[in-house]
């Protein structure tokens, strides 16, 4: 059984449009929601057989969202794949017997990535980079690389759309619930990676994404969410020099814009403040 997991903040027609697209497929398969936001009611249409509404009280963020719908699945069927697919994507038909019969093909793989493409067929998504070194945490646009090969191997895979093979944990997998909203994904393969689960990318199965649909209804908490998160990854996963590297040249650019972009800077700002407070122990508790 395939459990396909999305996390709903105002997004009911954006999950209408994907579920009406997993529908097309002939796979046996459980469509999950998990509603961020107590007041959009008309998610609760979605409701169905195979679609399950799991209610999250108020906004979790993207990571303990799907810690929720994890531990759902893992509770019953520890044995599953777990499909995280964003609202703004869609499955090209046959893509979930694609990616179903994949993942039964190589076990070996505990994570994986797929391609994934823009409405227009630009490639969005084909495998991340990571230099510790540097602290350069990037998304790979060219499919290239993955063409010679089934899958390849890759540091990390964006949580827009990452499949797990439950099978492989001997507990349920989560996300660390420190992270709201971006770099949830990146720290997530890294830690699994450390624990000696294989990451893979394949070209094989294919999304439409539609990127920042969401997201870009609120510019300046994008920007400072993701200056958090990129701090606390970098805490997290490369050395404190590389750390205080990045943190002046965030800084250098929350100096550069205010003039011009004074609400990107407050933002830049606030992101900062907020990685502050979590590392000095006056951040939010822990919830997970």
């Amino acid at each position: 059984m395939i459990y396909l997991i999305t996390v709903n903040y105002q997004s009911r027609d954006l999950i209408a449009r994907l579920l009406a697209s997993v529908e097309l497929s002939s796979s046996e398969y459980q469509f999950i929601i998990v509603n961020n936001s107590p007041e959009d009611q008309a998610v609760q249409t979605l409701a169905g057989d195979r679609v399950h509404l799991l209610k999250a009280g108020q906004n979790l963020g993207f990571g303990r969202g799907c810690n929720l719908a994890l531990q759902w699945v893992y509770e019953r069927d520890p044995g599953a794949i777990a499909w995280l697919i964003n609202p703004d994507t869609l499955l090209p038909k046959g893509m979930l017997e694609t990616a179903t019969q994949f993942c039964l093909n190589h076990p070996e793989l505990s994570i994986l990535g797929t391609v994934i493409l823009e409405p227009d067929g630009a490639v969005w998504f084909a495998g991340g980079e990571f230099n510790p070194m540097t602290g350069r945490i990037v998304a790979q646009t060219d499919d290239r690389p993955l063409t010679a090969a089934v899958y390849q191997e890759t540091p990390w895979v964006t949580g827009c759309s990452l499949l797990l093979n439950l099978r492989n944990f001997p507990i349920c997998p989560y996300f660390d619930q420190e992270f709201f909203l971006y770099y949830e994904d990146f720290d997530f393969c890294r830690r699994y990676a450390q624990q000696g689960h294989r990451i893979g990318v394949t070209q094989h199965i294919q999304v439409i994404h539609a990127p920042s649909s969401i997201t870009s209804r609120h510019p300046a908490l994008k920007v400072q969410h993701s200056t958090y998160s990129y701090l606390l990854a970098l805490e997290r996963h490369t050395s404190r020099w590389v750390l205080s590297y990045r943190l002046g040249r965030i800084l250098g650019r929350a100096l550069r814009v205010s003039m011009t972009e004074p609400e990107t800077a407050i933002a830049i700002i606030k992101g900062v403040v907020r990685y502050g407070k979590q590392v000095s122990g006056f951040g939010q508790p822990n919830l997970y």
